[in-house]
């Protein structure tokens, strides 16, 4: 009996395969081991039941913009015995923190100290000792690049207190920085220079903290510019619409 086709499980390996490559041809301009980039599947336009396949495709890493949207997944793709890394890459306001913590993986996207003190405080509850995930979560400070008011992230000229101040928590695992090119549309060569920023930023705290490792992690890139990212030391890529291509939100 032939297995019936499932046409969005073989468009989402197809898109999966080409992202990839992308990515090794990438790092062999880099001069790097397409090992040393993670790729998160951005999968706040798609549905449950697309996210499944995605985890069925072999990605493991998921991220989400909204906490309400962590959710709702996780709660369905637990039930169907799916356990993903979960990212959180949009804002973390501070009522959401209890309920969002001991799902995430990581949480890209520590902006001030109002939040830090706040994931301190959450994680310090002897509750939590019943949610291992929300005693020392994985962070990264997310750096506004542009200084731009209309988008979140720390300033640039801020952005070492709070990674000095993350480096110090007990109840926090600092791991790196998160960013985002200028424009959407930046040409490459603007995307290039933004993520260069980042890293020489990242470069410059690292030196001041205990120990560097804290500061690995770059996430940087998506998917208009995650080449461009690549080539400028993004260790994280986070992927939404290259990966969905073709495909229905549903």
């Amino acid at each position: 009996m032939n297995t019936p086709r499932d046409p969005v499980a073989e468009r989402l390996r197809d898109n999966l395969a080409a992202v990839r490559g992308r990515i090794a041809a990438a790092c062999g301009r880099a001069g790097r081991d397409p090992d040393e980039v993670r790729l998160v599947a951005v999968t706040k336009y798609v549905s449950a039941a697309v996210t499944r396949r995605v985890l069925e495709a072999g990605l493991s890493d998921l991220a989400e913009s909204r906490p309400q949207a962590i959710w709702a997944k996780a709660e369905e793709l637990t039930g169907a015995g799916l356990v993903p890394r979960w990212h959180l890459i949009g804002h973390l306001q501070r009522n959401k923190i209890r309920r969002t913590l001991p799902l995430l993986a990581m949480l890209q996207s520590l902006d001030s100290l109002r939040l830090l003190a706040a994931i301190e405080a959450e994680a310090g509850r002897p509750a939590a000792a019943e949610a291992p995930a929300a005693i020392a979560p994985e962070v990264l400070v997310e750096v506004n690049l542009t200084d731009d008011p209309g988008r979140s992230g720390v300033s640039v000229g801020a952005a070492g207190e709070l990674v000095r101040a993350a480096a110090a928590s007990r109840r926090v695992r600092l791991r790196g920085l998160m960013g985002m090119a200028g424009r959407p549309d930046a040409a490459a060569a603007d995307a290039r220079r933004d993520f260069a920023r980042l890293r020489d930023l990242r470069d410059d705290l690292a030196a001041t903290l205990p120990d560097p490792r804290m500061l690995a992690e770059l996430s940087m890139g998506m998917s208009g510019d995650y080449e461009a990212a690549i080539l400028e030391g993004a260790t994280i890529v986070r992927i939404g619409s290259a990966l969905f291509e073709g495909l229905a939100a549903g």
